[in-house]
């Protein structure tokens, strides 16, 4: 899998190691305990550029429970955010440590051939020493491409939005715009390679993402 993600990435690496179009390596795990428990695990390489300048390190994990089997489910989650933050007018970095805990509902359905996800995020947020709280709404859709009844397809379009908001002041935090392609390689493991824009209260940044989801 880190040979795959290797070759994926060497075509964009080569012609945006300059750029400070940023770029997102993630791994997202699902372990199945069985029809009612299951074990997230979660890595994120983010950097500012192409790779080799850490913008970010999430490390995430968490113990779900099926309220009905595979569309809907609650999970308690534990995260650290490592962030490497450039000082303003400077080209040194500066350390930021954050441990979160977490709590979300995720509600999955289909309508016809499109798969529909919603997650529902509380975070209780530790960052250094100061306590935050954040809510997030995601929603998300999955396109099967060139699908009929009688040839299923590997190819599907994925696209998502994500809101979060603070529990204080300055309520709105950014807003996550989504789009992308994906593959299933088989029944356990599919890859997506994307576009994503972040809106921030007075900014904006986007990058290029490369995930990997393995359910097992």
């Amino acid at each position: 899998m880190v040979a795959l993600t290797c070759v994926l990435m060497l075509p964009y690496i080569s012609v945006a190691q300059s750029s400070d179009f940023g770029n997102w390596l993630i791994y997202i795990g699902n372990k199945k305990v069985n029809s009612k428990w299951n074990i997230h695990n979660e890595v994120q390489y983010r950097n500012y550029d192409a790779i080799g300048d850490l913008e970010q390190l999430l490390l995430r994990t968490g113990l779900g429970y099926n309220l009905s089997e595979n569309n809907h489910n609650l999970l308690l989650g534990y995260g650290y955010i490592l962030s490497q933050n450039y000082i303003a007018d400077t080209q040194n970095k500066m350390d930021v440590n954050e441990h979160r805990i977490f709590q979300q509902f995720t509600s999955k359905q289909n309508v016809g051939s499109v798969s529909l996800s919603n997650r529902y995020r509380f975070e209780q947020r530790f960052v250094e020493s100061d306590f935050k709280m954040r809510l997030r709404y995601f929603l998300a859709f999955k396109v099967p491409i060139l699908k009929t009844e009688t040839s299923p397809t590997k190819l599907y379009l994925s696209a998502y939005n994500e809101v979060f908001l603070n529990t204080e002041s300055d309520v709105f935090d950014r807003n996550r715009v989504y789009g992308g392609l994906g593959y299933q390689l088989n029944k356990n493991v599919r890859i997506e390679a994307g576009y994503m824009s972040q809106l921030f209260e007075n900014s904006s940044r986007d990058q290029f993402n490369l995930i990997t989801f393995v359910n097992l």
